[in-house]
């Protein structure tokens, strides 16, 4: 599918940053792309964009209406309906990572089809896939897996791609989630494939290549995370990962939306990823840790980031706070 720019961001009620995830992350990567922002009351996020209505949106040019709120099981609140509506009505598409299709209610399939609008259900592939056959391929392959899920693997993927595209070399960021795919132009939504399939979809997004080209490979969950290691799992093996970038978040407590599994010590994640990713790339290993410490102060961020570096021996960096060209230096 081709999106049509610029987007206007719909956050509607999203209750904290992680939840408008998908959102944020266009704003920050493609600012270009994004006139505004549409919050409905009770809204607690702001993506510093300019507040709209769908009417001034359409007055500046919006293009597309994204449904950037990325909850806990991808579902749609009926209440959101008539913004959508309206937007088909002002000239506007719509794209949707959620789990939920907006083409499964009739009403704006139809409302969409008499006014000539797309509407872009990016979680759902739009293509079948082959069974994974795990056979070694040419080229460069970087995942970033991390200790939960929400925790900054596809930025630190994007930064990693930029950092090498910087230095002159071949590297293209692979996305496999709604809000990479929206970065990115194209991928696919690893988390809608049918179980079965997740590595085959895997090897047809990051083919063979030169042996000189790098696929940056957006990781998805965590092989800890109850509710999403299968995705994991078969992602890890379907890339057949030359490197890995361990990403974690050092002050968070439980895996996202279970407070009652603590998170897993950042070693056991280490070598229980090594481990599953060598059945398909025996020769992978990890070049660094990613750390978000976002939630920190400059020195304790400091001070994790030496710490996390002593107690793995690998290269720590946040891609935000220090850049990631201690652990491109690596590749």
């Amino acid at each position: 599918m081709q999106f049509q720019t610029p987007y206007l961001m719909f956050l509607g009620d999203a209750q904290d940053a992680l939840a408008a995830k998908t959102a944020a992350g266009i704003a920050y990567w493609r600012p270009d792309w994004c006139v505004g922002q549409l919050r409905l009351p009770g809204c607690k996020v702001d993506l510093n964009l300019p507040d709209m209505s769908l009417e001034e949106a359409a007055a500046e040019g919006a293009r597309t209406l994204v449904v950037g709120v990325a909850n806990r099981g991808g579902t749609l609140s009926e209440d959101w309906l008539p913004v959508l509506a309206e937007a088909l009505e002002r000239g506007l598409d719509l794209a949707n990572g959620l789990h939920k299709r907006l083409t499964d209610f009739p009403a704006l399939k139809a409302l969409a089809q008499s006014r000539g609008r797309q509407i872009a259900d990016i979680r759902h592939p739009d293509r079948e896939f082959p069974i994974a056959d795990g056979k070694p391929r040419a080229g460069k392959r970087l995942l970033t897996v991390g200790t939960d899920c929400s925790i900054g693997k596809m930025f630190t993927a994007l930064a990693i791609e930029r950092e090498l595209k910087r230095r002159g070399q071949q590297a293209d960021f692979r996305a496999t989630g709604q809000t990479g795919i929206l970065i990115a132009g194209s991928g696919v939504s690893v988390d809608a494939v049918v179980s079965d399939f997740v590595a085959g979809a895997v090897e047809a997004l990051c083919p063979a290549a030169d042996p000189n080209h790098w696929d940056l490979i957006e990781g998805q969950g965590s092989l800890f995370h109850p509710s999403y290691a299968g995705v994991s799992l078969g992602l890890l093996h379907g890339a057949q990962p030359t490197a890995l970038v361990m990403c974690h978040e050092p002050t968070r407590r439980h895996m996202r939306g279970l407070p009652h599994y603590p998170l897993p010590p950042l070693q056991d994640c280490i070598d229980a990823t090594l481990d599953a990713a060598r059945l398909t790339s025996p020769e992978a290993a990890f070049v660094g840790v990613s750390i978000n410490t976002s939630a920190l102060d400059a020195s304790a961020a400091d001070s994790i980031l030496k710490q996390t570096e002593d107690a793995t021996g690998l290269t720590c960096i946040d891609p935000l706070r220090t850049g990631v060209a201690a652990l491109v230096d690596h590749l």
